[in-house]
């Protein structure tokens, strides 16, 4: 029998390899090319950055205005997240440019089934988290500090220069939640559209209006976790709250992102029918029913151990009452070869993308139109970079 890890030890494993936990084989990670020595990989944190988003109190104690919990921290302490630190009355951020976690994946894998079919997206995340998720799958890292983990040194720059040479189309800030290191993702965001690739997160959608904002200028694509449609839910399961998500949203869709959404659906937590064609309703009725919503198969890890994998006639439930209530696109994830993976046109219900798993035939979409009856499919079809 093989040893057991203890946490700790896991923990330097895992940012050694880059390779993270991905409970039930649900995702998997291709490595870089590259050997740790030359990507710069330290143990610990390698360099910090000056965050603009902190209001000054008395005492030199701060206040985090990055994300709704709106931390106070004194002097040496840090935030929720535990990646944001207080200096001398200065709030830093200690991952600027030090992600963990560096991989190629396809785009499919964040789930994003409207942006660039088939191609590759370069994958950053570092430690730390603003939500304590019960089911997260990443959290070796999301709930470890970042002195704890082997880190690259990769300003954004060179995450860019890297994306080109491993030819992806797409930066994703991702596997923990990115907006935790929103300095380091705005100036990537920066650096992309100046060759022509897309800029992309996987996010939970906690943070507030502001910072927000100033992200959704060099923001193309995000994909929300929209854990629950109930606070109770929320705060049993995330240690978060529902409103500031649904906020996220909608700003997100009024700023002009492409915007996916996906529900984990938790056995016998957020699987109730009602509930979720009450959450379908305000999807339709406040962001349009063009929103693709992934509908993802949960199976029992980290603190849920105990539950059993959704049914799948309870994600097909949800699928079929998200139709009825008048969304346009919705998938089922964790379920592959199911139909409901695939995309097919709301009008003359032509399958125009085909998927298995993560890999995607586009059948019938031309310049962003069904080919056969030639309805508008929302999404981000087109390279940026051939128009570079």
């Amino acid at each position: 029998m093989k040893e057991r890890l203890s946490r700790r030890d896991f923990l330097l494993q895992c940012g050694r390899c880059t390779l993270l936990c991905a409970g039930a084989g649900v995702l998997g990670w291709t490595l870089l090319p590259e050997t740790t020595a030359a990507q710069g990989l330290e143990r610990g944190r390698l360099g910090r950055k000056l965050s603009p988003y902190f209001t000054a109190l008395d005492g030199g104690r701060i206040r985090c205005t990055l994300c709704p919990r709106e931390c106070e921290v004194s002097k040496g302490g840090r935030g929720y997240c535990r990646v944001r630190e207080n200096s001398d009355g200065r709030y830093y951020s200690l991952v600027y440019g030090n992600p963990c976690a560096v991989h190629v994946d396809p785009v499919e894998k964040k789930p994003f089934f409207h942006v660039l079919p088939s191609s590759l997206s370069f994958s950053v995340a570092t430690a730390g988290c603003n939500l304590a998720c019960k089911f997260c799958q990443n959290w070796e890292i999301s709930q470890a500090l970042p002195d704890d983990t082997l880190n690259y040194d990769l300003p954004p720059e060179q995450v860019v220069e890297k994306a080109v040479a491993s030819r992806c189309r797409s930066i994703a800030s991702t596997y923990v939640e990115p907006t935790i290191f929103i300095e380091y993702m705005i100036d990537m965001g920066t650096a992309a559209r100046k060759k022509g690739i897309l800029n992309t997160m996987h996010s939970n959608g906690y943070i507030n209006p502001a910072p927000l904002e100033d992200l959704c200028r060099v923001l193309d694509a995000a994909c929300i976790d929209l854990k629950g449609f109930t606070d109770d839910y929320y705060r049993e399961l995330t240690e978060g709250t529902l409103a500031p998500v649904l906020a996220t949203l909608k700003k997100l869709r009024q700023s002009g992102v492409h915007t996916e959404i996906v529900n984990l659906v938790v056995t016998g937590k957020n699987d109730d029918i009602d509930c979720i064609r009450a959450m379908c309703r305000w999807i339709r009725d406040e962001l349009g029913p063009d929103v693709p919503l992934h509908f993802i198969r949960f199976y029992p890890l980290y603190r849920l151990k105990s539950l059993e994998p959704t049914p799948v006639t309870t994600l097909e439930n949800a699928w079929r009452a998200a139709l009825e209530e008048g969304l346009h696109f919705v998938y089922l994830g964790n379920l592959p070869g199911h139909p409901a993976e695939s995309t097919f046109c709301p009008g003359c219900k032509a399958r125009l993308i085909e998927r298995i798993g993560f890999r995607s035939t586009v059948l019938g979409i031309q310049d962003g139109r069904c080919s056969a009856c030639g309805m508008s499919i929302p999404g981000i079809w087109k390279d940026p970079a051939a128009g570079a």
